[in-house]
């Protein structure tokens, strides 16, 4: 193990020379090539003659400070990772400096468990990396159309199941985003599957859209008899259920600003408290996020801690909404007739060439979950062994399927106007119920309240519509 870690240069630099050599022995010890410098005009002399892997560098030295020697290392060495040393009261700073490139910033005063797993993070990133090329070139040779629960034989699906290839066995935290219904669920379903130390251990799920604040931190951490009024009893949270296993927190921004703090204890710490409790308790679970809003929008009007962004945002997943990836409806499209022809007891064979073409030129405002929808009534409305037209819902019946946006409108106000209409279709054949609505639409009911405040669609009006 050292002789591997050997290979890998890290440079201090640091005008402050007992943090220069603690930092120095700490390295050396654990087998990496430690460098060290007192400036960074020193560290840049250093760079010239051997490249660095890693630089550890003090946000406050002479003459140049961390920040300009980021820009400059970045400038010459682009693969070289860069961690700040800062004090409390240069975190905004920091935070700013990660913006720019660095990979991460730690405070003084400086915890050797923390650099290490730092460094750590760093190293299983460059890991990734090169066995990302390795795997660009297997996938160019030979295509997956399944992978661990996930179907789609297209490029853009390939690249998904190499990058899943490459981060399962690490720890590193995964977020996911994609557009509802593109199947983000069953993305760190997949994580967990392939990670070999991981996939016979608890995969623990939490939508944590669907709860309130105070609901959502007992789920998460526990509670402790009398902690609130309903508390009659301890409560294991999530958390502790999933113990070296994975835990998924879809729809990470419904956090308030309390809960995100608490995330980010778990992240850089590994610990949280039960609510009412004082004992610190420790998780070693994976974790993987999921959103299908901007985050980086959130962070910008204040919704979204910056920090918290930097620590859940390691590996980045984006999955194509289901019109970027037509080439895979037909596999999809099979998988689903089999799938509901069994549960429903029916003997369906396939889709007619209309159908097929209908599929096609549709829009999929709902993604996957809409299609999976579809091919659900369409099974149970067939009376023929092959799917046709009729036997779809009547959005695919009566509506115009083009994905043409209207004239003079972009493709975004094209694609919306239809996901307007399929809400407000279900919502009327529901009868205005919402939470039936939100369950035939197969997302959650603040999902559904938020798409509804987007589009201007209001409850109200439709009763003075009616009356």
């Amino acid at each position: 193990m050292l002789s591997e870690l050997k290979k890998y240069n890290i440079l201090v630099v640091d005008d402050e020379p007992l943090i220069r050599n603690s930092l120095y022995e700490i390295l050396r010890i654990q087998g990496y090539n430690a460098l060290t410098a007192q400036s960074g005009e020193e560290a840049l002399e250093v760079l010239k003659r051997q490249p660095m892997d890693i630089i550890i560098t003090d946000m406050q030295l002479p003459k140049m400070n961390g920040i300009e020697l980021l820009r400059l290392v970045k400038q010459k060495s682009p693969d070289t990772e860069v961690i700040l040393i800062t004090g409390f009261g240069t975190i905004e700073s920091a935070v700013d400096a990660m913006k720019k490139g660095a990979f991460d910033y730690v405070t003084k005063p400086i915890i050797d468990s923390e650099i290490k797993m730092t460094i750590q993070k760093i190293l299983e990133k460059k890991k990734i990396l090169e066995e990302n090329k390795d795997l660009r070139q297997a996938v160019a040779q030979a295509s997956r159309s399944s992978y661990h629960g996930l179907t789609g034989a297209s490029q853009k699906m390939q690249k998904i199941y190499s990058l899943i290839d490459s981060v399962a066995s690490t720890k590193a935290t995964i977020l996911i985003t994609g557009e509802s219904g593109t199947g983000k669920g069953l993305v760190a379903s997949a994580v967990h599957k392939a990670d070999p130390n991981r996939k016979d251990k608890p995969f623990v799920e939490v939508s944590c859209g669907a709860l309130s604040e105070t609901l959502l931190e007992s789920e998460l951490f526990g509670h402790v008899k009398g902690a609130f009024t309903s508390a009659i009893r301890d409560n294991i949270g999530r958390f502790e259920r999933a113990q070296e296993g994975t835990v998924f927190l879809d729809e990470i921004d419904s956090f308030s600003p309390n809960l995100q703090g608490k995330l980010l204890r778990v992240l850089q710490d590994g610990v949280y408290e039960r609510v009412g409790d004082t004992q610190i308790k420790k998780t070693n679970a994976r974790i993987i996020v999921a959103t299908n809003r901007n985050l980086t929008e959130l962070v910008a009007s204040g919704k979204f801690r910056e920090d918290l962004y930097y620590r859940i945002n390691v590996i980045p997943i984006t999955l194509p909404p289901l019109r970027e990836r037509k080439e895979d409806i037909d596999l999809l499209v099979s998988c689903l007739v089999g799938l509901h022809s069994k549960k429903n007891n029916k003997k369906i064979t396939g889709i007619s060439d209309e159908v097929r073409e209908i599929f096609l030129a549709y829009h999929w405002p709902g993604n996957i979950r809409q299609l999976e929808n579809a091919i659900e009534v369409a099974v149970i409305m067939a009376k023929t062994p092959v799917i046709n037209k009729w036997d779809l819902p009547e959005t695919f019946r009566t509506k115009d399927i083009q994905s043409k946006p209207e004239n003079g409108k972009s493709l975004k106000e094209g694609l919306q106007k239809p996901e307007k209409e399929l809400i407000l279709a279900t919502l009327e054949e529901s009868n205005w119920n919402r939470n039936a609505a939100a369950a035939a639409l197969g997302i959650n009911r603040t999902t559904l309240y938020n798409k509804m405040k987007k589009y201007g669609i209001s409850f109200k009006k439709q009763k003075d519509k009616v009356a």
